[in-house]
């Protein structure tokens, strides 16, 4: 019977076709235009539309495949559970040990121990650093600025000494010569993929243990898009299996031994399909080898939450965006992850609070929501399906073009990754400037009362630059999306400490109710994301009521808001009582705006404006240097 029923329900309502859809879409829009209103072009280059349907998934050749099957698309494993990754600088071997053994009681079971005196590193300080943790339960991971192949010899002694089964070591290294070209603009060995080779060849029986690491998190911390990250990542890739291949190494020797160290970013269903399209290239990538089995086709990724998109200002923001990021890597089905505490961008040591939190992040994920015991929670949703391909398309597209300048190296020596890297960074500063790409709390919505009273250390406001002297190729510079502003901000704190207040924008409502409160609410938003102290009010029934307000309460800056209608007649002669005492400016892009002009009103907020630039011109204005 309730089978009867059921049919019944269904007979009633009748399938729609995509072009029914479509002509109901077009008739709710009322003449708007669709592309414009609706479809979503990316910095990937490709359109994203509003809706998506089965018939979207007839050319996907990759959907009868189970997760753990190759390609792959689906994860690497029939499960989806990862390894929880906390990264600690070693300053003190024994302070570094404590704290290691603190944190694995508290639910990570990945360990990167962030060694930057590896010159001076010895044998007891391994065995120190290392002491009272099972190796074979946990992973445990290396990240070096230099000496990393004696600080890898000395792990494997320890290993040895303690009689551990090297096929029970998981974890890695990160011996990555050409991330080392990306950012210092050099290699450091006069034959790094020798080195490269030497030390695979040396940890064979660690067959868990990632002996080359390929740093595709550089290109997404220097403003690359996530078609750059992943396309210049798989040249990097193949950079590796071409030298060691031509040296003699076979390939199921060297692709178990590689492990793609990606960035995720806030773009929560992009950063899903950007792993599943990674797995699926590589596995193509690497069949093309000819390997003994498809397994070797695997790719092994470690991923960490972006630097890019972290601020500085209402840094308590910074925990939505790892959450996302978090979900987004592990529904894409890493096979490790790393949660930055919150407050890690400005804390020489990041706070107790800032690490207990990005940890926690994680175990609830996995203890409390399970997303480790269902895999590929994302396989068969049109909308990802769809974008897995497209990214999957766009990364092929530019993997080959690289291949085309020779592979990664010559692409590098020739500046093409360069250059495209930056093109896209200049776009995304760009929106960032107009706020088509928003920042809470940055460059839209700030907290208003936040304020920074002592000066931050150049690097957090400007990008990382770690060239060497002698560099041979021009380098990326890893940055944040938000440093621009936040320089701006941080000219207004010091300035109000040094002077001790700070300059007052008065808002000067008038006429219209609904578009005076409007206006008031855009220009309070716009001016507080450079510090300066806003205030607004309820509006006033003549001018020279609010002119006596604004110089009572001493503005520097009065924002005229209303309704474009009334500008032409309201705005005239607030300027007269106004011009010679504060900066006048007209919240909106009145058509009475020549006339204005004409008299002396320059100043304009609206949403068209570069955000950035107007306020650092307030500023100049104001005398903030």
């Amino acid at each position: 019977m309730a089978e009867n029923v059921h049919t019944k329900l269904f007979s009633e309502f009748a399938p729609n076709t995509t072009q029914e859809w479509m002509d109901k879409v077009t008739a709710d829009l009322k003449g708007a235009d669709f592309n414009k209103k609706l479809v979503w072009r990316t910095n990937e280059g490709f359109n994203v539309q509003p809706m998506y349907r089965l018939e979207n998934m007839k050319d996907l050749k990759y959907l009868d495949c189970f997760p753990g099957e190759f390609p792959y698309v689906r994860g690497n494993k029939k499960d989806n559970n990862w390894f929880i990754r906390q990264d600690i600088k070693v300053e003190n071997v024994a302070e570094a040990n404590k704290k290691a053994l603190d944190i694995l009681n508290r639910g990570v079971d990945s360990l990167g121990f962030v060694i930057s005196d590896g010159k001076n590193f010895t044998k007891a300080d391994m065995e120190a650093l290392l002491k009272d943790i099972c190796l074979d339960c946990i992973e445990i991971n290396f990240v070096l600025c230099c000496n990393k192949v004696a600080i890898l010899n000395m792990f494997k002694e320890v290993v040895t000494e303690k009689g551990v089964n090297p096929e029970s070591i998981h974890g890695g290294i990160n011996i990555d010569p050409i991330t080392k070209l990306v950012l210092e603009g050099k290699f450091c060995d006069p034959h790094p993929f020798n080195v490269v080779k030497t030390t695979t060849e040396g940890t064979a029986q660690m067959k868990n243990f990632k002996s080359i690491e390929v740093g595709g998190f550089v290109f997404n911390n220097s403003g690359a898009s996530i078609v750059q990250e992943l396309g210049f990542s798989l040249a990097a890739g193949v950079e590796y299996l071409d030298k060691l291949t031509d040296a003699g190494m076979d390939i199921k020797d060297i692709a178990p031994r590689m492990r793609f160290h990606f960035a995720t970013g806030s773009k929560y269903f992009m950063e899903i399909a950007k792993l599943r399209a990674a797995r699926f290239l590589w596995a193509q990538i690497v069949k093309a080898y000819n390997p003994c089995c498809d397994s070797i086709c695997k790719m092994n990724i470690h991923a960490e939450t972006s630097e890019w998109n972290k601020t500085v200002y209402d840094p308590n923001v910074n925990m939505l965006r790892t959450q996302t990021e978090a979900m987004s890597a592990i529904l894409g089905g890493v096979d490790s992850f790393t949660v930055h505490p919150y407050d890690y961008i400005y804390e020489c040591h990041p706070s107790e609070l800032g690490e207990r939190v990005a940890r926690n992040q994680q175990l609830l994920l996995k203890e409390e929501s399970h997303f480790g015991k269902i895999a590929d929670v994302a396989g068969g949703s049109y909308y990802i399906e769809e974008l897995t391909q497209f990214i999957a398309e766009a990364a092929w597209k530019l993997f080959l073009e690289v291949q085309e300048q020779g592979g990664m190296q010559k692409a590098l020596e020739s500046g093409f990754v360069q250059a495209a890297i930056k093109a896209t960074a200049q776009k995304r500063d760009q929106d960032i400037a107009n706020r088509k790409e928003n920042f809470l709390g940055t460059n839209q919505f700030p907290n208003f009362n936040e304020k920074i009273d002592k000066a931050l250390c150049s690097c957090i406001l400007e990008p990382e630059d770690f060239t060497a002297p002698d560099a041979v190729v021009e380098t990326l510079k890893p940055y944040r999306g938000t440093q621009a502003f936040e320089a701006m901000r941080l000219r207004t704190d010091m300035f109000a400490k040094e002077n001790g207040h700070r300059p007052v924008v008065y808002m000067f409502p008038m006429g219209n109710l609904a578009m005076r409160k409007a206006r008031a609410q855009f220009a309070c938003n716009f001016f507080a994301c450079a510090g300066f102290q806003v205030m607004d009010n309820n509006g006033f029934k003549t001018v020279e009521e609010g002119a006596k307000a604004c110089l009572d309460n001493k503005a520097d800056i009065v924002v005229i808001c209303s309704s474009d209608d009334e500008y032409a007649t309201i705005a005239p002669e607030i300027y007269a009582a106004l011009k010679d005492k504060a900066i006048v400016v007209v919240a909106g892009n009145p058509e009475s705006r020549p006339e204005l002009e004409a008299i002396g009103i320059t100043n304009y907020v609206h949403v068209k404006c570069n955000v950035l630039e107007d306020l650092k011109g307030y500023q100049q204005k104001l005398g903030i240097k």
